[in-house]
């Protein structure tokens, strides 16, 4: 099974540490976050897919063609702003099979990922006391996912969507237009793919996104080091 986590981004809102460090490079705990994430991979996935753009000479000399004893494949995104679903859709020529798709700057706890890639489509979440700040997550009655709706002024749930969707090839047949932003969304293409599938959502207990430079002490000390 393969894993999709997208790193192409310029972690603006991580300056100054990103002036010269993609934002997966940046250390928690000693070592990068993008280690974190693979670390917490369940054994079923045997192959990484790293959507590069910002810095990315330093993200492939620190992986390799083998990382964590996984094949690395490498795919560029040339528009760094062109969103996150760009992102997904340049890995198309190179997916296989039902796979996870992650975010390059979220630490996961494993056991939830573990649970998501056992299903043939399935989402994780976590609660947020600020879910507009979010894509937030509508279930459907028999609570698989109905839709994502992206930071939304009255939130329908606390539920977010945080990565870790496993789906299949499928997800590439889902277009939606590209935001009034000029970004295409990942959560958009969710949302449709879960017109189509029954989407099992997953609760996340250990989520640690490091958005802000000051994440990084919090993720210390969620993590044990501080």
């Amino acid at each position: 099974m393969q894993c999709v986590i997208i790193c192409a981004g310029k972690g603006t809102r991580m300056r100054e540490l990103t002036l010269d460090t993609p934002k997966p490079l940046i250390r928690v705990c000693g070592k990068p976050i993008l280690d974190h994430i693979v670390e917490a991979l369940p054994e079923a996935i045997t192959e990484i897919i790293l959507v590069v753009g910002y810095r990315k000479e330093q993200i492939v000399a620190h992986c390799g063609s083998e990382f964590y004893g996984r094949k690395v494949t490498y795919v560029t995104q040339v528009n760094f702003a062109g969103g996150t679903g760009e992102a997904l859709m340049l890995t198309r020529p190179y997916v296989k099979g039902k796979f996870l798709f992650m975010y390059g700057d979220d630490i996961h706890g494993a056991p939830a990922l573990l649970k998501a890639v056992e299903a043939e489509h399935a989402i994780l979440t976590a609660e947020s006391d600020t879910p507009e700040r979010f894509g937030v997550l509508v279930l459907n009655d028999d609570g698989t996912l109905k839709s994502i709706v992206e930071k939304p002024a009255v939130p329908p749930s606390s539920c977010i969507n945080i990565g870790g969707f496993v789906m299949t090839p499928a997800i590439f047949e889902c277009e939606v237009p590209v935001s009034s932003s000029g970004e295409l969304y990942a959560t958009d293409m969710f949302t449709r793919y879960a017109e189509r599938f029954p989407v099992q959502v997953f609760r996340q207990d250990v989520w640690i996104p490091i958005g802000y430079p000051e994440h990084i002490a919090d993720a210390e000390t969620i993590l044990g080091c501080r």
